[in-house]
């Protein structure tokens, strides 16, 4: 259905016309308020950064007028036309025409520090993506760019091929197939061309007794604040220096908005709103818990919107070269989204690996040291949450989270 947008033209408020058009505009605002009762203002002077209630954001574009280049009404319902594609089937350009959608501009009430999550995912990078889903492997060709490059990148994965392996076969490829200026020419920049997707991670040095991370107050530090260790291996070497120990951050926040942003996920994240067990005396879902309920009575503003996310915690070492003689140990630290059901929730494809702690030997009680990038962000989703796109109802809406471990909240005071 085409929206009539004429009245945002108009520059006298006084206008028939325009107040007609103003009081529709509103009208369709209010299906799409956020938790607050809010909606975002696209006057002039506020250009969809602030939440305002309905009516005052009439009041604003009265007085401001409407912003001239907001012609998609995004943040009011409106989807982007998705662009033209031979098969829209593919769950790929599905993908990236949800990840459009994520793109919001920093709201007044903005999520935890979004300059620190490594994110790639630019308007130019979406764009080239975008193309390279129309674009044609070779004349002929079944798979575009993009899905070539995904499917080699996951057998690689699933086949543990080294990154020399993966660098032979893309140069026989070039030479076999003449692709010479359609592929990467090597894992690194096919890595570099994936990863425009978004959802990287953050590299953080550590101490390399565990007393500290060079993190956010220590960042700029050469030796450790505690044991006066160095930072480095070698710190005499003049050129790119190599830390001692390195912590591997994921940051959840985008992690989180693409799970509502993703049309193939999104439906799932509001399932434990109705999927608790009736029977009485049973259990099978954590919301279905003491602990679960205990929390919806005492945090009432975080249980009214359902689609706040309640996350589990978890952490455990492995040796990852299988060797016991080798006392290498790699902790990894797993959240899972107690928000879905629980036929899901548990899945491999389901976990979120959030920190990867490695060194010759176990964090042990150290490990809330590393921990620490994770809490950060946790108490910003508690105290702050972060404007988020939801597919299935297409509105924006603050979300927050809540993590759990052995029954103990983490993320709020």
């Amino acid at each position: 259905m085409t929206i009539d947008k004429r009245w945002t033209t108009i520059r006298h408020s006084f206008n028939p016309d325009f107040i007609i058009g103003l009081n529709a505009f509103i009208e369709r605002c209010k299906n799409y308020l956020d938790s607050h009762g809010k909606c975002s203002c696209p006057c002039k002077h506020c250009g969809n950064t602030v939440f305002l209630k309905p009516k005052h954001i009439k009041d604003h574009i009265i007085k401001n007028g409407f912003e001239p280049s907001y012609t998609i009404w995004r943040h009011h319902g409106e989807l982007p036309q998705p662009p033209e594609v031979h098969n829209t089937m593919d769950p790929l350009r599905n993908l990236l025409h949800d990840i459009q959608l994520e793109e919001v501009p920093n709201f007044e009430e903005e999520g935890p520090n979004d300059d620190e999550t490594m994110n790639d995912m630019t308007a130019t990078g979406l764009e080239d993506l975008i193309d390279s889903t129309q674009t044609e492997l070779y004349p002929g060709s079944k798979l575009s760019l993009l899905e070539f490059l995904a499917k080699l990148t996951h057998i690689k994965v699933l086949n543990e091929w080294t990154i020399t392996s993966f660098d032979q076969l893309l140069e026989l490829l070039i030479q076999s197939h003449h692709l010479n200026n359609t592929i990467p020419k090597s894992f690194y920049e096919t890595k570099k061309w994936m990863r425009k997707i978004g959802l990287g991670y953050q590299a953080i040095h550590a101490c390399k007794n565990d007393y500290c991370l060079f993190y956010k107050e220590y960042q700029d530090l050469e030796n450790c604040p505690i044991c006066n260790e160095s930072r480095w291996k070698d710190e005499r070497i003049m050129g790119k220096k190599v830390p001692n120990k390195v912590l591997r951050y994921f940051p959840i926040t985008p992690r989180l908005k693409r799970l509502y942003s993703s049309r193939y996920t999104a439906k799932d994240m509001t399932w434990h709103a109705t999927g608790q067990c009736n029977e009485e005396g049973k259990m099978r879902h954590p919301v279905d818990g003491r602990a679960w309920k205990e929390i919806d009575k005492r945090y009432l503003d975080f249980t009214r919107e359902h689609r706040n996310v309640r996350l589990g915690l978890a952490a455990d070492g492995f040796n990852p070269f299988g060797n016991m003689n080798n006392p290498y140990n790699m902790w990894p630290v797993i959240l899972t989204t107690y928000n879905t059901p629980s036929w899901i929730c548990m899945k491999e494809s389901s976990l979120m690996s959030t920190l990867l702690i490695s060194g010759p030997k176990s964090p042990g009680k150290d490990v809330d040291v590393y921990l620490r990038p994770l809490v950060d962000e946790l108490k910003i989703l508690w105290s702050e949450g972060v404007v988020t796109h939801d597919s299935v109802t297409n509105t924006y809406f603050q979300m927050k989270s809540n993590a759990y471990l052995d029954h103990k909240r983490l993320s709020c005071p």
